[in-house]
């Protein structure tokens, strides 16, 4: 058995291609893994790079082992991972959608800060990370409070000297049935939480990023900004509001060398949608609607969210990213 790497971990000279051959498997920190490796070159070092796997879809599938690699985004002629050196803060990611951005983030290099509303959901997400030897602390945060707000970010300074990355991703929705029935209650919680605590924390975390010479800061939208759904219509609308925040955001901050995109989940298995899938008639009509025939999943959006915040996406600003399986959003 070879010996466990921590991730991304390599030994010898970055260059080249590695091939899945002679794999060695591993259990590392409870994950299943295998070590690729690279042959010996002229004067060099054999190279070994360790490649998560991970199970997709086993509940739908117990009896079927079916893994996916994880790319480990260590590119030919770099020194590390393609976030290396970044520090990152992620809303409302102790699970779904918000916890397997801040987890590739993690797995992409950067140290990364979870903030949510209660401790223990902090604690747990925290724990769980650092079980997969990834690097994160958290903060409870309510994002409507500006105490919080300012308490999550000031704590990330202290703890990792500076903010490169804010993903925005802390959302409510309360009331699910027509616009119009929608109460005033309902409606300032859904704008309060989704489109003002955002614009707020926006607004506070730029001088952060302009201390480090700029930064990347992602809106986590939705496919109902694009298309509203008649029994979701002020969640709907609020989303809408992170499109035009999205493009209004951009220029006003791309001269300071911070970027400004949105991420647009469709239809995607989390708490959130559990009404779409735990029915099954539900679920094969809804799935009716998404070309590639099947529920995105939290990691489908994190690898995107990634892409945005990293050098990759380095000429991107002021867009939104839909990832919704094929659903038609616009031209």
């Amino acid at each position: 058995m070879a010996r466990v790497f921590s991730t991304n971990e390599l030994s010898g000279k970055l260059s080249g291609e590695f091939t899945l051959t002679n794999l060695d498997r591993v259990t590392h920190l409870g994950v299943d893994c295998y070590d690729t490796k690279r042959p010996q070159e002229a004067g060099g070092k054999a190279v070994t790079k360790r490649v998560m796997l991970r199970q997709l879809c086993k509940s739908l599938a117990p009896a079927a082992e079916m893994v996916s690699v994880l790319q480990t985004r260590l590119t030919s002629g770099t020194s590390g991972p393609k976030l290396a050196g970044k520090v990152a803060v992620v809303t409302a990611s102790t699970e779904g959608i918000g916890f397997a951005i801040a987890k590739r983030l993690c797995e992409d290099g950067a140290k990364v800060v979870i903030s949510s509303r209660k401790q223990k959901n902090v604690d747990a997400a925290v724990q769980e990370l650092r079980n997969l030897d990834l690097p994160a602390t958290g903060v409870v945060c309510h994002v409507g409070k500006k105490a919080d707000r300012d308490r999550l970010l000031a704590e990330t300074v202290q703890q990792y000297g500076g903010i490169d990355i804010l993903v925005s991703n802390a959302a409510a929705n309360p009331y699910y049935g027509p616009l119009l029935d929608t109460s005033d209650e309902a409606w300032d919680k859904i704008f309060d939480t989704n489109v003002k605590a955002t614009f707020l924390l926006c607004k506070e975390v730029v001088p952060h990023l302009e201390k480090r010479g700029g930064g990347s800061i992602v809106l986590v939208g939705s496919f109902a900004g694009y298309r509203p759904n008649p029994m979701i219509g002020a969640y709907s609308v609020s989303k809408t509001a992170l499109l035009g925040l999205t493009k209004t955001l951009a220029p006003e901050l791309a001269g300071k060398n911070i970027r400004v995109n949105c991420l647009a989940p469709g239809i995607i298995k989390t708490k959130f949608s559990r009404a779409l899938w735990e029915n099954d008639t539900v679920h094969d009509i809804a799935m009716q609607q998404v070309p590639m025939g099947r529920m995105g999943t939290p990691e489908d959006c994190a690898g995107t969210v990634s892409f945005l915040v990293s050098d990759d996406a380095n000429y991107i600003t002021g867009e939104t990213v839909v990832v919704s399986g094929g659903m038609t959003s616009r031209l």
